[in-house]
């Protein structure tokens, strides 16, 4: 077993220490921790876009160079998630926790400091490093506690953070920027941080970690961590001006032969740092591809919005953010319907309608335009919302349902590092795209709606993806029709 299946040994023996679960046996006190700490960690990951325009202004560069302020933190998050499970099990998971809280919060402190964009992005990665260590851990422990029939339930849980978080970063961001200044942006993670570190050092019970673990793949991080890096490289680049095409080739180049590099060496090491065999379970499989896709496609919206609307637009932050809102205000509506829906017509049925309709959905945001009446963009990014969160819940859901207990920790390793990438990957794909667009004519957003029309596209790959599921796929997990 990895070592995320160690870390989610040593989290059930801290479970039983302090945080049993009640006479249902679902784990309430590990579901509220581990929403817990992903609602930090995507609130300080998204409230960000709506001040990069603030941020470049502020420190003298493009509104599309700052976009690596967001993701140098994904990408670090995507790197360091699966080591979280071997640090966890190396150093017990309420030293780990408390030292990646503190790290988060002196790395908000130092973001809200930041003189210089390179010291800002330097800041992001080590804030990053923490959240890296706080989410994947409470996910595990949650997962791994309960029933297969409570796996609806604790998906649930575990989403609606991310549901959440979202809607109070836009508005939150543009009113900071507005009537303040971004850096404090950063810096209401510093008393939030402080108030956690006291929680967890009265709640978290010290506990023992064994002896005789297996070793640190020490080359499948390297190789991960390069491929990766050389991707992202090369995807900056092509939105710099000038660009440096030799830079874009090699880091192409580059990160494919370290990617292959890393496939191989992933499937013949004997501890690896992400066990891929769990990967011949086809419905993980599905989600790895076709829901890592679907993950790129969803995380380019919230980065293009706000920026559509300042730099397109001419809104202020504030109006930017709070029609921003409107598109999860959607998500968070439809949440409560989403295990029904699920239950009724199973996972396939729903994706594969809810991905086709999505396709539409791009669609109607690419039409949007400056004179579009505000009514009219509220009414399409809640239905867009809405759509997200049947998407998210369903794949998250299918994630897991056909996997066996033996295989959860590798399942949810590999989940958790290519959800973020895919992530990281969108805001870069935005980005890029916005760049390459940009002398785009005869589209009532300019290049922000041709971007939109390359999103609907790899939408329709999605949805091509959910028709080839078979039509019981998830069934195990979301119950009998």
């Amino acid at each position: 077993m990895g070592g995320a299946g160690r870390a989610g040994g040593v989290i059930r023996r801290l479970g039983r220490s302090g945080m049993a679960p009640r006479s249902d046996g679902f784990p309430y006190a590990l579901a509220l921790l581990g929403a817990g700490a992903m609602f930090m960690e995507i609130l300080d990951a998204t409230i960000v876009a709506t001040a990069l325009p603030a941020i470049a202004d502020d420190l003298g560069v493009r509104p599309l160079d700052a976009t690596v302020v967001a993701t140098s933190y994904l990408i670090t998050l995507a790197v360091l998630i699966p080591l979280s499970g071997w640090v966890a099990d190396r150093f017990g998971v309420r030293r780990v926790f408390l030292i990646a809280l503190a790290v988060f919060t002196a790395a908000s402190a130092g973001c809200a400091l930041a003189p210089s964009l390179a010291v800002l992005v330097a800041m992001r990665v080590l804030q990053a490093a923490g959240g890296a260590m706080m989410v994947p851990v409470g996910r595990l422990a949650v997962l791994r506690t309960v029933d297969r029939p409570q796996l609806v339930r604790a998906i649930a849980y575990l989403t609606w953070p991310a549901l959440i978080a979202p809607v109070v970063a836009p508005l939150l961001g543009g009113l900071i920027v507005t009537h303040a200044d971004w850096r404090f942006i950063f810096a209401i993670n510093i008393p939030i941080g402080i108030v956690g570190l006291g929680a967890a050092a009265l709640w978290c019970r010290p506990v023992e970690t064994r002896a005789g673990r297996r070793p640190l793949d020490v080359a499948g991080v390297v190789l991960t961590t390069l491929a990766v890096g050389a991707a992202m490289t090369a995807a900056q680049e092509v939105s710099a001006e000038p660009t440096r095409w030799a830079v874009v080739a090699a880091g192409a180049v580059a990160s494919v032969v370290l990617g292959v590099g890393a496939h191989r060496r992933l499937r013949s090491a004997p501890h690896p740092l992400l066990n891929l065999g769990v990967l011949h379970v086809s419905s993980f499989a599905s989600v790895v591809g076709y829901g890592t896709l679907y993950r790129v496609v969803i995380s380019a919206v919230p980065f293009l919005l706000p920026l559509m609307f300042q730099l397109q637009f001419g809104w202020t932050p504030v109006a930017a953010g709070a029609m921003v809102a409107a598109l999860f205000v959607g998500n968070v509506v439809i949440k409560p319907i989403t295990t029904p829906l699920m239950r009724r017509w199973g996972i396939r049925r729903v994706l594969v309608v809810d991905l086709s309709v999505s396709v539409l959905a791009f669609g109607a945001l690419a039409a949007l335009g400056p004179t579009t009446s505000g009514v009219v963009i509220a009414l399409v990014l809640v239905i867009s919302g809405a759509l997200r969160s049947v998407g998210f819940s369903a794949y998250n859901t299918l994630a897991f349902a056909d996997v066996e207990a033996d295989e959860l920790s590798d399942a949810n390793a590999v989940h958790a590092a290519v959800q973020e990438l895919g992530s990281a990957f969108g805001v870069a794909l935005a980005a890029v795209a916005v760049s390459a667009l940009a002398g785009v004519a005869g589209l009532p957003a300019g290049a922000y709606s041709a971007t939109f029309v390359l999103l609907s596209a790899l939408m329709a790959g999605c949805a091509v993806g959910a028709l080839r599921l078979p039509s019981g796929a998830g069934a195990r997990a979301v119950g009998p029709r």
